[in-house]
């Protein structure tokens, strides 16, 4: 076993690469759990579901025409490509992509740090799992 660095993260939203302006990535993927417990029982028992997930993004705050802002806020309400790559993009490591619905977008400015950014991003379909070539 190998422990990774986060330092080497790259994802991209809707083919722009926010990994400049990104301190965290927040990825979790879930599925449905159905309840199939019968009489008798001594104990509950379980058959999985639909699969789900979601992404959150968080980091820096920049003006630039492919910072967050500029790129994310336009994209509310719409389907687009994340593509997550936790081990950066060398040959071999995991690249993760899934269409997602852009749920939100939110700004935190304090008085004695920088502007802060967090993106809200539902899955919206399944997640393909590949590594790089």
């Amino acid at each position: 076993m190998a422990f990774i660095h986060g330092k080497g993260t790259v994802h991209t939203l809707n083919a722009t690469d926010l990994s400049a302006f990104a301190t965290e990535v927040d990825w979790t993927q879930t599925a449905d759990k159905h309840d199939v417990t019968t009489f008798g029982a001594s104990a509950h028992a379980y058959q999985g579901g639909l699969l789900d997930g979601t992404a959150t993004l968080k980091g820096i705050y920049d003006s630039g025409t492919t910072g967050p802002g500029k790129t994310i806020r336009p994209l509310i309400g719409t389907t687009v490509v994340l593509v997550y790559e936790p081990e950066g993009i060398a040959t071999g490591k995991p690249v993760h992509t899934v269409t997602v619905l852009v749920t939100s977008y939110d700004e935190t400015a304090a008085v004695a740090d920088m502007i802060k950014w967090t993106a809200q991003l539902q899955f919206a379909g399944a997640v393909a799992d590949t590594s790089h070539a």
